[in-house]
């Protein structure tokens, strides 16, 4: 099954976190698994890269095209924002089947 390429234009400013997000996606879509001490250093690094760029609609971008590097991003901005990236219909959702199941175990118990 052929793949899709992805084609976005991006500032030189995040030339760096595109390359890492490229790479990190790779990783995870990959047919072997990757090797863990290589996909935590690409991890560490796109962090590292994500933590000095300004949040806007370029960066924005990038991660709506790279879900893995969307991931290293909610979750370094998790404390402030929550599942910030995460769609609301899904995120309540989500919310929502939780506080279900934990009602349910209360009634069990």
């Amino acid at each position: 099954m052929p793949q899709t390429v992805k084609t976005i234009e991006v500032p030189e400013r995040l030339r760096v976190v595109t390359t890492l997000a490229r790479l990190l996606q790779a990783l995870e879509a990959g047919p072997e698994q990757a090797d863990p001490g290589q996909y935590r250093q690409v991890a560490q690094r796109l962090s590292q890269a994500l933590a000095d760029t300004a949040s806007d609609d370029a960066l924005a971008t990038v991660l709506r095209a790279f879900p893995a590097a969307a991931q290293v991003y909610e979750n370094m901005h998790y404390e402030q924002a929550g599942l910030c990236r995460q769609p609301l219909g899904q995120a309540m959702s989500a919310e929502l089947q939780a506080r279900d199941l934990l009602q349910r175990l209360r009634v069990r118990n």
